[in-house]
């Protein structure tokens, strides 16, 4: 039986940035709540030098080695070292190439980092952050009609790091803030081409995080954070009701961000955004 193990290290070798492999394994990961994976990250190793740099790394830490490389020769002598040192060691692209050779009966270019080239994607994800940047917290509304998506929520919402997500998707976004007595920019319930949502949380996750920001203002606490309607339960969950409202009377769909990461709301986003658009399809032919 294997020992009983409440740590491990986790040595992840890339010959691009490594994004791939870090998501990889943090998904594994996160499986064994009881168990703390020690990430080391080994991203751009293209040469024999620098994997006898990250080899000598796994030889004084032993672990489990996940690498995504596609150099024959430094494959075969991670995977050499690796047994000697009796250390775990995994492919995780070779399972999809195998199975796209077998599908597609052709070979992978066995290009490091192929998919960071700088093609059209790449730049209409910049063009996405970008116009994103700028039309972050109600900022720049007057040309909200470029957007792909717009938005809406009350303090505390996630609207930002949303936003930046789903510009690193390539989706141009705006975020507008909800607050009370303030009036939304002009001309939003006219738009036709965003996605308009709003997203809402409960009271007690908006007063709680909302409390951490107070207390890190130091007192540097204007208009609503002094007299306290900021943080207190009732204020807030009106606050909410009558976003929720304000969507519903528009009829724009809403998301509850309360358990859900950023990744898994601006997944929801998406998915809303790919049937907006396929209905304004319809809408545009069924009038010619």
């Amino acid at each position: 039986m294997p020992p009983d193990r409440r740590s491990f290290h986790f040595h992840l070798v890339s010959d691009s940035t490594g994004e791939t492999l870090v998501a990889v394994a943090r998904a594994a990961a996160s499986q064994y709540a009881d168990v703390a994976s020690l990430e080391h990250v080994y991203p751009l190793v293209r040469s024999s030098r620098q994997l006898d740099r990250v080899l000598g790394e796994i030889a004084d830490e032993p672990g489990i080695v996940l690498y995504t490389l596609v150099d024959e020769e430094l494959i075969g002598t991670l995977e050499a070292r690796c047994r000697e040192l009796g250390c775990p060691c995994l492919s995780v692209l070779e399972p999809v190439f195998t199975l796209l050779r077998s599908y597609l009966g052709a070979e992978q270019n066995k290009l490091p980092g192929a998919q960071h080239v700088l093609n059209a994607d790449y730049f209409k994800r910049i063009d996405a952050l970008n116009y994103t940047m700028a039309h972050d917290d109600g900022q720049y509304a007057d040309d909200l009609g470029d957007a792909d998506v717009v938005l809406l929520g009350v303090s505390r919402t996630s609207k930002t790091p949303t936003s930046i997500y789903l510009a690193n998707r390539g989706v141009k976004t705006a975020n507008i803030p909800l607050i009370p007595d303030l009036p939304p920019p002009p001309g939003l319930q006219g738009l036709r081409k965003p996605l308009i949502v709003g997203l809402v949380a409960s009271p007690e996750r908006i007063v709680a995080i909302r409390h951490n920001r107070v207390l890190g203002l130091e007192g540097a606490m204007p208009g609503r954070l002094q007299d306290g309607s900021y943080v207190d339960p009732e204020a807030v969950a009106a606050e909410l009701n009558a976003s929720r409202r304000f969507c519903a009377r528009h009829g724009w769909p809403t998301i509850d961000v309360t358990r859900r990461s950023i990744e898994e709301t601006a997944a929801a986003v998406i998915a809303m955004l790919t049937e907006h658009r396929a209905k304004r399809f319809a809408e545009s032919i069924a009038t010619t």
